[in-house]
């Protein structure tokens, strides 16, 4: 009897003391979090070496292990979403590595080169300058590491093809200068701090002239070695991504990954072509709306090379993109009811990079850093950059589009993992920016019949991606192809189209997110508003949508189905 008292205290012991589901999610979390790249600590830029690679997908495959002996229908909402975040983002680690995804780190935009672009920053004090020159430094044996990663792809048949590489000479030839004060790389040094000491500065300049000089400059050298001497003349001829090695199933896991969705290059396909019949009805529309003697197509050409639709300097249309973003700033409060604290700039995108650039971009900034975020406006080429497109490309770049779910996804309450709050995924990231650029019609931001077209265009441009991308990778596209279908229906400049097909090439599967994404928000939006009627609050509703930070479109849809419920349930 004794001996049975004492097996039950123990086991009730054991019972109290064992670890929650919640405790072993939490404990799994912090395990990924903090894991640590061997080498760190000497290299800013970090390690990018195929053991490092290797590790690191192991590393998450056994985390995931972990995480499937857990339960979610034990844990609470949040625990639950985080839970299946981290599944999902494990999941993309292991086929990334699978699919050798590290040996082509490179874009028709960008690459492992140019990305080091977005590393200048302005310097706060002597610590940050420090800092970067460590940085600098470090420089030649990221390049170094980088390539013989992308040597292997080539070897492996992974590389990109020659095509998207016409002005790809851009991206590193700006950085191989005679004087370091000409490099993009030394500007923060001609601005420091003014808390520093005229001897501070000099030092800091001195040294900083001898490592862009000795070890950038030469880096970018090699870079262009790399690239016209091995690269160039080993790419491969065929743009799609089906005609890789185990090219169908690479494009079918970045359908899965980009819209998060389980959806088929046919279904995806069908559904951009019908929402190009859709949006093209409206478009005609508009150009009966303003008398125009001509066609959708010569409308079209019309808009491409009438001057009024044009800066004439750079400095006039990044006015131009500032006075949008105020307005759009003045109307957040009347539809949403939380707001980031961090403020945003509007910049032009800078030089090096902006020729094979697209038209803007949004550039964030972590939770504990100084800096804001912000919103490029691609300056170079004028004429392709029509002034009409201007507030789509505002609301989707700046607010309420990237910088307002970006800036508040950084601000989640600490309870969420960290994890969590530095998460990006396409399809609700560049969904909500696409819906953010038909919310600014609710806005009253498009003020003329060119301004509405502009919205119809960049969404015209958005559904056409679907069509493209799949056509593309799927169903074997030639590029030709794909330019004469983008320049058939949208306005965008036939500049800013070579750009983007360039893209869809490069990066399969992400140009889908953007409409899947919006797509599913307008859906929900609808669901809410027909079911609630005159219960539906849009404040309540983007609050909803944003509370949670980056989520799934199938966690998306079970958050707003919830509210609907719950709103319903106490009416």
């Amino acid at each position: 009897m004794k001996n049975i008292l004492l097996f039950g205290c123990l086991f009730l012991v054991y019972m109290c003391n064992k670890p929650s589901a919640e405790d072993k999610l939490n404990s799994v979390i912090n395990s990924y979090e903090n894991y640590q790249v061997k080498g760190k600590e000497d290299s800013p830029l970090g390690e990018f070496t195929e053991n490092r690679f290797e590790r690191y997908a192991s590393f998450c495959d056994s985390i995931n292990t972990e995480l499937k002996s857990i339960n979610p229908k034990n844990l609470n909402e949040d625990a639950r979403i985080s839970y299946t975040l981290l599944q999902f983002s494990l999941k993309e680690i292991i086929l990334k590595y699978k699919y050798k995804t590290h040996w082509n780190p490179i874009l028709s935009d960008a690459g492992f080169h140019s990305s080091l672009t977005y590393r200048v920053r302005p310097l706060r004090n002597k610590k940050s300058a420090l800092a970067y020159i460590k940085l600098l430094k470090s420089i030649p044996k990221y390049i170094d590491q980088n390539s013989i990663l992308i040597k292997k792809g080539l070897d492996a048949g992974i590389g990109q093809p020659l095509v998207i590489f016409n002005g790809y000479e851009s991206t590193y030839d700006k950085h191989i200068t005679e004087s370091a004060e000409e490099n993009f790389f030394y500007s923060p040094f001609l601005k420091l701090p003014p808390q520093l000491t005229i001897a501070e500065k000099d030092s800091l300049q001195k040294v900083a002239n001898e490592i862009v000089i000795e070890k950038v400059v030469p880096a970018f050298k090699s870079v262009k070695r790399f690239f016209e001497k091995i690269y160039y003349p080993n790419t491969r001829i065929a743009i799609g991504i089906s005609e890789i090695p185990n090219g169908r199933e690479y494009y079918q896991s970045r359908i899965n990954y980009y819209t998060t969705l389980n959806e088929t290059p046919e279904s995806i396909h069908q559904k951009g072509l019908n929402e190009v019949a859709r949006i093209r009805k409206q478009m005609e529309s508009i150009v009966k709306q303003v008398n125009f003697d001509g066609n959708l197509k010569e409308f079209i050409a019309f808009l491409r090379k009438d001057s009024q639709f044009y800066a004439k300097t750079p400095e006039e249309l990044l006015a131009h993109a500032r006075n949008i973003a105020k307005k759009l700033d003045e109307q957040l409060p009347r539809f949403f009811k939380t707001l980031p604290r961090k403020p945003y700039g509007v910049a032009p995108v800078p030089d090096a990079i902006a020729p094979k650039y697209t038209g803007g971009r949004y550039v964030g900034t972590s939770s504990d850093s100084t800096d804001p975020g912000y919103y490029w406006v691609n300056t170079y080429n004028l004429s392709s950059r029509p002034l009409y497109v201007i507030p789509s490309l505002t609301a989707h770049e700046a607010v309420p589009g990237h910088h307002l779910q970006g800036a508040l996804n950084n601000e989640l309450p600490k309870s969420i993992p960290k994890f969590r709050r530095n998460l990006y995924l396409s399809a609700y990231g560049e969904g909500w920016g696409l819906y953010t650029e038909y919310l600014a019609e609710e806005m009253g931001i498009y003020t003329t019949p060119y301004e509405h077209f502009g919205k119809l265009t960049y969404e015209m441009w958005r559904a056409c991606r679907l069509v493209v991308d799949t056509g593309i990778h799927a169903f074997g596209w030639t590029r030709d192809e794909a330019v004469k279908f983008m320049a058939e229906n949208t306005a965008l400049s036939l500049h800013e189209i070579n750009t983007e097909i360039d893209r869809y090439i490069s990066w399969p599967g992400q140009a889908l997110a953007y409409k899947i994404g919006e797509m599913k928000i307008r859906e929900l939006r609808q669901k809410a508003e027909e079911e609630l009627g005159n219960q539906f609050d849009i404040r309540e509703f983007h609050e909803v949508v944003l509370e949670k930070g980056t989520v799934t479109l199938p966690i998306l849809t079970e958050l707003i189905n919830n509210y609907i419920k719950f709103k319903n349930n106490n009416s």
